[in-house]
């Protein structure tokens, strides 16, 4: 079943890095963010990531926990997490199934080649894993400042 705003997230389990297990139903009382890149190490994912590592005093004192999601393997995600010195976990979708819950998987064109990819998307579930905001087909400047507002505003609700 696809998401839905201000409907409860199916609970989920997924691998993240630093031996991590993920589940929806362990967050409970948390603000959660999830967002989905396409690509380690690329440019633009970077930059997000970035942005998130930047601003991630701001985001735990709004309550809110923060993961990043692509199909690409933890080593991968362990080798990017590290050389970014992230602070918030990476989770491998590499069977798609969060990708699938969200929606995120898009027909892409590159160098005139179709295929099928993540497009950049942030979902913002409030402390009962509901989803409360979504971004989809993000840009990347400005991104991360319009949702650490809307995770200040949704705690202060």
């Amino acid at each position: 079943m696809a998401v839905a705003l201000d409907q409860p997230i199916t609970d989920f389990q997924a691998q993240a890095t630093s031996g991590q297990q993920i589940s929806l139903s362990a967050l409970q009382g948390q603000q959660v963010v999830i967002y989905f890149y396409p690509k380690d190490s690329t440019p633009g994912c970077t930059t997000e990531g970035q942005g998130f590592r930047d601003r991630y005093a701001e985001f735990q004192a709004a309550n809110t926990q923060i993961f990043g999601v692509s199909r690409d393997s933890l080593k991968a995600h362990e080798n990017f997490k590290g050389k970014q010195q992230f602070p918030f976990e990476l989770i491998s979708d590499g069977d798609e199934a969060l990708c699938q819950l969200f929606e995120v998987i898009k027909l892409k064109k590159l160098y005139g080649k179709e295929y099928l990819g993540i497009e950049r998307s942030t979902f913002l579930l409030d402390q009962h894993g509901v989803l409360r905001q979504e971004w989809r087909g993000v840009k990347v400047p400005g991104h991360v400042d319009a949702v650490l507002a809307a995770a200040q505003a949704l705690q202060q609700r």
